[in-house]
């Protein structure tokens, strides 16, 4: 038999049909066999964790097909100590089966660092070895003195504090500067855009303090917050360019990007 009649015989179309349903038969069972071993398309929604104890974090993931690990922890005055304070994925995300949370735990005392010396050396360098101890500049206030940026005291809670006392990591650290006659004022920075982060960066740095932090109601979330940027600021920087060292900087914050981009045209 020729090569064409063997093709087009019934015989050979029929072993050809054999083998094609075969080989789909065999797609279907692996493709169904992998989504049975992914589980494709099944997810689970992340339970909040935030506030639990361990315990009941753990019974929380567990009763929703999913598992906890402890990957820190921090202290935060605002949690019971041994407590979820964050947790990664955050609430409500959809994760497969026996996913992992990692959780961190409020630990039961704050960790403390050592002050290093802030007094008789220039504002610019104590702001760095607070930073770099894990503290952070709270309050700027100025006295009269023959030496420019000079730090004069360190406080906490209205207190002096010295070289070689143990203070709470985090906490904010009071400066005392000094200031000679006739130089008392500084440029006033623009913060329209900026973060609440990236507004206490610069406004410490121009030797300001940080005044109230008002959220519009696009804030709902600590995630909005996070996300949220200044469209507002006292004194507006339009009409007032110097101000006093030691001023406060009112802040307002929105996450609608219409009212920012309003505030740029306005500002710039």
């Amino acid at each position: 038999m020729s090569l064409g009649k063997f093709i087009t015989s019934r015989a050979f179309v029929r072993h050809l049909l054999i083998a094609i349903g075969l080989v789909a038969l065999l797609f279907f069972i692996t493709f169904k066999g992998l989504q049975r071993y992914t589980q494709h398309g099944v997810s689970y929604p992340v339970p909040a964790l935030t506030g639990l104890s361990l315990d009941e974090a753990t019974a929380s993931a567990e009763a929703n097909m999913l598992r906890v690990e402890v990957i820190d922890s921090v202290y935060n005055k605002n949690f019971e100590p041994g407590t979820v304070v964050d947790q990664l994925p955050l609430t409500n995300s959809r994760v497969k089966e026996n996913r992992v949370i990692r959780i961190t735990i409020n630990s039961n005392e704050p960790e403390k660092v050592v002050l290093p010396r802030l007094t008789d050396i220039s504002f610019r360098q104590a702001q760095v070895l607070i930073e770099s101890t894990g503290l952070q500049v709270g309050n700027i206030s100025y006295q009269p003195s023959e030496y420019n940026d000079l730090v004069l005291k360190a406080l906490q809670d209205s207190v002096e504090i010295f070289e070689g006392n143990k203070i709470i990591k985090g906490s904010e650290v009071d400066l005392v500067v000094g200031r000679s006659q006739g130089n008392m004022q500084t440029t006033l920075p623009n913060l329209t855009g900026f973060s609440l982060e990236e507004a206490k960066s610069t406004i410490t740095d121009a030797m300001l303090n940080m005044g109230a932090v008002i959220y519009d109601e696009t804030a709902e979330t600590a995630e909005d917050s996070a996300s949220a940027r200044i469209w507002k600021q006292q004194p507006n920087p339009q009409f007032t360019k110097q101000v006093n060292l030691g001023s406060s900087v009112d802040i307002w914050l929105t996450t609608d990007t219409t009212i920012i981009n309003q505030a740029y045209e306005r500002n710039f």
